[in-house]
């Protein structure tokens, strides 16, 4: 008799564990969600966190807080998030760095980007924009072209740092323009900028939501954007495409799940998304303050957009000779 109750209750334990969590996964969230950024504070990958988690902090009536774990080139950061629980209390922001990039300049990378990360939605596409400073005498991408083919190896182009989609749009300028620039890599975008606005480095190429600030603000001019068409946000300022034809170099944002996150809670986080994609608010901040364009929400498409990001960044990357191992 009583080794028939045991039976009983072992055989009982696993359905209700899994009455348990389905009353869990009904519940969520019913805590703190933490927000991982593998980067630095101050930046664009941070605004647009901080944006995001406040509209799903309203929607679900919890706290989604952003926690910066930056270092080497977000793959601590993302790291992190592939290796939590995947429960729904910890979720975080991918890009181009961690899907795209890294797994290319990176033999051995902590994490599988295909793997361990299940991708939500993406929630910002970026051009980078062609910073000069004021003192440097050129107005135009082609004015700038022929300056530096006039006395080759003479000017540099900063960036935060080796194999950042910075970088990277630097080295494919300077292989379709045909010029000599040295790269000067910086330990982030801040000493970057410093330099750049003193005259000590040339020439930049940064996120829209950090380098259209200081354009607008008097501090450096504008020359030109690395999409295939002049970006909404400043259709003033002529993409390097109009006097490069063919040359494109975006970046994109969005936000990322540890594998096995129950399908209940992915389905309620892409449904938050994309209400809070239709937000007045993070419309006009996206557009008017950060230079950001909208990409459709959600996990439709999230795989066959990756396979062509993927392509686009391949022929960049391979000719630079980048490798961070």
């Amino acid at each position: 008799m009583l080794r028939r109750s045991l039976l009983a209750s072992s055989l009982a334990a696993p359905l209700v564990m899994r009455g348990l969590t389905a009353e869990a996964q009904a519940q969520w969230p019913a805590k703190t969600v933490r927000f991982i950024v593998p980067f630095a504070p101050g930046g664009g990958t941070d605004t647009v966190s901080r944006l995001i988690c406040d509209q799903l902090g309203r929607t679900f009536g919890q706290q989604f807080v952003v926690d910066n774990k930056g270092g080497a080139g977000g793959n601590i950061g993302t790291a992190e998030l592939a290796r939590a629980t995947p429960d729904g209390y910890t979720i975080g922001l991918i890009t181009v760095a961690s899907h795209t990039l890294n797994p290319m300049l990176y033999s051995k990378l902590p994490y599988d980007a295909d793997k361990d990360i299940v991708g939500i939605s993406r929630v910002a596409v970026l051009s980078n924009l062609l910073g000069v400073p004021q003192s440097l005498p050129v107005n135009s991408v082609a004015e700038l072209i022929a300056l530096c083919k006039k006395e080759p190896g003479k000017y540099s182009f900063a960036s935060s740092g080796p194999g950042t989609s910075l970088h990277l749009s630097g080295e494919l300028f300077k292989t379709m323009a045909g010029v000599d620039i040295i790269h000067v890599p910086y330990k982030g975008a801040g000493p970057a900028y410093n330099d750049l606005v003193a005259g000590t480095v040339q020439m930049m190429f940064a996120n829209m939501p950090s380098m259209l600030p200081q354009v607008r603000g008097g501090k450096l001019k504008g020359l030109g954007v690395t999409s295939a068409e002049r970006s909404k946000a400043a259709p003033d300022i002529p993409a390097i495409a109009e006097t490069l034809p063919g040359y494109v170099a975006t970046s994109w944002y969005g936000v990322g799940a540890p594998a096995g996150t129950p399908e209940p809670i992915l389905a309620k986080l892409e449904a938050a998304i994309a209400e809070a994609m239709k937000q007045p608010e993070i419309q006009k901040r996206w557009a008017d303050d950060l230079g950001l364009d909208m990409p459709p929400p959600g996990r439709v498409g999230f795989d066959a957009f990756l396979a062509e990001d993927r392509k686009l960044w391949a022929p960049v990357v391979k000719p630079s000779g980048v490798k961070l191992d």
